[in-house]
């Protein structure tokens, strides 16, 4: 694996102050867990989204595992896409256009071509249409074109077992338990062309002792038919993650479709939103498959313009910007607390550093998300960057846990007390 050098870029944990309160201070090994609960398990869990480090590095490499793990992510999240010859390889969609250097290889110019993806009509390179072999040919890109491009072209598309087997040796190296949270991207597109994806997905996990209860592992998904055929053949824990299109200028959810409901509902023509599946109702549904909620952060607390002309966001704070900065944090969604009143778990998504992406309430810095969302009770959450996640849950586990805190810094096995 090509090394990524950090020196001098411990990404905000140095410019917060609070130092590398992490992977050292770690719960460890798989033999102690009945002698008490995990950090992992007991704390609001970081989960490296894309990997955890992706908002320096581009995204599902190797190299970018590595780094969100070096910065304290408890589990790193593989998106699963399928080859052509049936290996499950690490990129965010079945799409590679955006993620990989695809599009400027003559080799595989004629690949390019238009794709029904969940209804919609979709332009790029397609991971169906090459070999894992072939896929080893390509690099990945930074997709946030806002964010450093030098390392554009020198990292290589890993499959899930290169992940897992990274996960493993960076567990015995750090002395704590590092989980995979995969992501099965497109169930129902992925059956349509032959390629499913669960039962490969099971397989990988059997093969790395990972397929039980106890694993390091969560799989998620944004359908629902899947989690449930996967329910019934694992005892793997399960996330149901929730999307919708935007927040409206009021901070309700816009359901616009695509994104309005899981697309097995749409093969199916069954009625209903992703909304609903927050219900009371829906997530005593949810809990008869799954072991808990992934929602797009804004269901658990939103937020609505601070001003609005013709219907839509207006400039706030004068900076001649739309965007989050314009608008104003609202009270906490009954979500996290009818979950929790039912046994599920909650880990919603996606948390980024980027100034233009924080509600104004936040005043520019990221900590105050964190915080915010902690404070509410969720049981982790989906980071870009995991050091940012870390420092904040430092700084919450020292206000509301500080002997658990405490034991932490100077030990490997903590129990928290969870009065």
């Amino acid at each position: 694996m090509t090394p990524v050098k950090t020196t001098g870029r411990k990404f905000g944990l140095a410019m917060l102050g609070l130092g590398l309160f992490v992977a050292s201070a770690l719960p460890a090994a798989a033999h102690e867990e009945e002698r008490g609960r995990r950090r992992a398990d007991n704390a609001p869990l970081v989960i490296g989204h894309r990997g955890g480090a992706n908002g320096y590095l581009p995204e599902h490499t190797l190299e970018t595992y590595a780094l969100g793990i070096e910065l304290g992510a408890d589990y790193i999240e593989p998106d699963l896409v399928a080859t052509k010859d049936g290996h499950l390889i690490a990129r965010h969609e079945p799409n590679l256009i955006d993620t990989t250097n695809v599009k400027d290889l003559p080799q595989f110019a004629s690949r390019r071509k238009t794709v029904m993806l969940d209804g919609v009509a979709t332009d790029g390179f397609f991971a169906s249409d090459f070999t894992l072999a072939e896929i080893k040919q390509l690099r990945a890109v930074q997709s946030f074109p806002e964010r450093d491009q030098a390392f554009n072209g020198k990292f290589k598309i890993p499959t899930l077992s290169e992940v897992i087997e990274l996960a493993k040796r960076k567990s015995r190296e750090e002395g704590r338990r590092i989980g995979i949270y995969p992501e099965t991207k497109h169930p129902t597109y992925h059956q349509g062309i032959g390629l499913p994806l669960e039962d490969r997905l099971l397989a990988i996990l059997q093969q790395a002792g990972w397929n039980h209860r106890n694993a390091p592992v969560f799989i998620q998904s944004f359908e629902t038919a899947n989690l449930r055929y996967l329910r019934s053949r694992t005892s793997v824990r399960l996330i149901q993650l929730v999307d919708a299109n935007d927040v409206k200028p009021d901070g309700s959810m816009d359901l616009t479709a695509p994104y309005d409901k899981p697309y097995d509902w749409v093969v199916s023509n069954r009625a209903g939103t992703f909304a609903d599946l927050l219900t009371p109702a829906g997530l005593q549904e949810v809990r008869g498959y799954a072991d808990g909620i992934g929602p797009w952060k804004p269901y658990l607390i939103p937020s609505a313009c601070k001003t609005v002309a013709k219907g839509a966001c207006a400039d706030a704070n004068g900076d001649g910007l739309v965007d989050e900065r314009d608008r104003v944090l609202l009270p906490v969604t009954p979500v996290i607390n009818n979950a929790h009143r039912l046994g599920l778990l909650v880990h919603p998504y996606t948390f980024r550093s980027e100034q233009k992406r924080l509600t104004g309430t936040f005043k520019e810095n990221p900590v105050n998300e964190y915080l915010a969302f902690y404070e509410a009770g969720v049981d982790g959450l989906f980071s870009d960057f995991a050091d940012t996640a870390v420092a904040a849950r430092a700084m919450f586990l020292l206000k509301h846990d500080p002997d658990y805190a405490a034991c932490l810094l100077n030990s490997r096995r903590c129990e928290r007390n969870n009065d």
